[in-house]
Parts: structure tokens; sequence; C-alpha cells
């Protein structure tokens, strides 16, 4: 029967995403925030570790994410077997140099997308409404990656049939887009700094966004909208102003501090 074709979707989805999720977010929570804590505090952003009920929350609300995500995934299947879609199978259809080309296409149209749909959530009339679920984690965890109310979760989710509806993509561009997305997104919300120091103002990786960048974003809420890429922040003049200058210190008390014992969650 028809509908159990979207039922097994609807499983297969949910299955995979929550294993991404459970792999992406748990391992850097069981080396930073348990196994590691009291060595690595000195490397977090924000001097202090969550308490037990935001991870509790950001957990319970990124299981929702995920069955919404699910639910749209159902739908992008619906479209791609009544021949809504522009998905490809064969690489030759295309050439290897389209190929190529798609998987960092993909990652730049995402990285618009999330950015001005990012903003547009931080409109007053509607923020407590749809995004406020996500910036309650006001120093967020790793659990915090999906942590979205469930109509933020589907403005998160739309991008995919958007791509499957407009972009000719082979499924491992888009495979290759959505695990570089759960990787920046964990770094987003990992809480500590990873990357080395000078990261912000060399000429080879200013462009790239850093732990420290979303960090701020949850602690100030006005600032550092992007995703992948510290591009349009930069045009439009939305990264916080001392961005550069509390990357470096992070990176300082990293290079420089000595082991503290930290705190331990309650």
């Amino acid at each position: 029967m028809e509908w159990q074709i979207y039922l097994d979707r609807f499983i297969e989805s949910g299955s995979k995403n929550l294993i991404r999720y459970v792999i992406f977010a748990g391992i850097p929570y069981i080396l930073f925030y348990v196994l590691f804590q009291s060595k690595t505090f000195r490397m977090k952003i924000q001097q202090k570790v969550p308490k037990a009920k935001d991870i509790k929350r950001e957990v319970l609300y990124s299981l929702s994410s995920i069955v919404v995500f699910s639910i749209i995934s159902m739908f992008t299947l619906h479209m791609i077997k009544t021949g809504r879609s522009t998905i490809y199978m064969d690489i030759s259809e295309y050439g290897q140099l389209y190929f190529w080309l798609s998987i960092p296409m993909l990652i730049i149209l995402h990285d618009a997308y999330f950015y001005w749909t990012h903003r547009a959530m931080h409109w007053k009339p509607i923020f407590k409404y749809v995004h406020l679920v996500h910036h309650k984690s006001t120093d967020p965890t790793p659990w915090a990656a999906f942590s979205f109310h469930p109509l933020e979760a589907i403005v998160q989710g739309v991008y995919l049939p958007l791509v499957v509806l407009l972009i000719p993509a082979h499924p491992i561009a888009i495979l290759t887009w959505v695990l570089y997305q759960f990787t920046l997104n964990v770094l987003g919300h990992l809480g500590y700094e990873i990357l080395p120091k000078g990261f912000t103002t060399s000429k080879l990786t200013f462009w790239h966004n850093t732990g420290t960048h979303h960090n701020m974003h949850h602690k100030y809420f006005s600032c550092n909208y992007s995703l992948y890429f510290n591009v349009w922040d930069r045009l439009m003049g939305t990264n916080h102003a001392k961005y550069e200058e509390t990357f470096e210190k992070v990176c300082e008390r990293r290079a420089n501090g000595t082991e503290v014992p930290a705190p331990q969650t309650t």
C-alpha cells in the first residue's frame, strides 16, 4: 500500500536523523562535558556549565524537530515519486564538474537561506512564537543543535524540498551537504572553542565561522546570525563588535590558562 511506503520513509528518516543527532551531539558532549570537563574547561567560551534542566529541554525539543524533519522527508519523497523533483541518480547525466560544484552550491545557498530566515525569526512580533525556544539556551550544549520550536523546525527543514524542487542534485551531493550542516551546527553549539588562534583574522580562514561566533549569538541575541560563513554578517554589519576580540581571548585562555576544576551539571 502506498501509505506504507511513506510510513517506512518517515521511520527511516527519523531513525537516520536520530542516529546522526546522537553521534554528532553525543560524542562531543561526552568528551567535553563529561570525560574531560576539568581539562577542557579553560576552552569553554562562557565559563559556566548549563544545568541539567537546560540539557533536558534541548534534547526534548530536538526530538520533536526530528519528527518534523521526518514528515518533511515524507513530503520530499512524494515529490520525487510523482516526478516533481530535479533529483538525478546518474552522475554522468550532468557530468562530474557539475556534481562537484553542486556540493558547495548547496552549502552556499543554504548559508544565505539560513541567514535571512534567521534574521526574520528575530523580528519582534514573531520571535517569541517561533525562535524563543532555541534562545532559551543562552549557553548552549551540542544537544541544542536541533532544539527548535516546531514552527522553526519547519523553516529549517523546508530547504531540502526547495532543493529537490528547484536544483538538480545527486543524493550524494545532498548527503555531503547534510553532514557538513550537522558538523557546523554542532560546532556552533558546542560551547567550546576548538579552532586555532588567529582563525578569525587570517586571510585563509576569516570567512568561516567559529564556535565563538554562534555562542555569542545565543548570549547576546541581536548579532552573528550566519551559519557557515562569516560573509553575510560582514556585508550586513551584524557581526558583534567584539567577536574577534572575544575569540582571541578564549584562545589565549586556552593556551595560557591552568587546568581548573569545572562545576558539575546540576
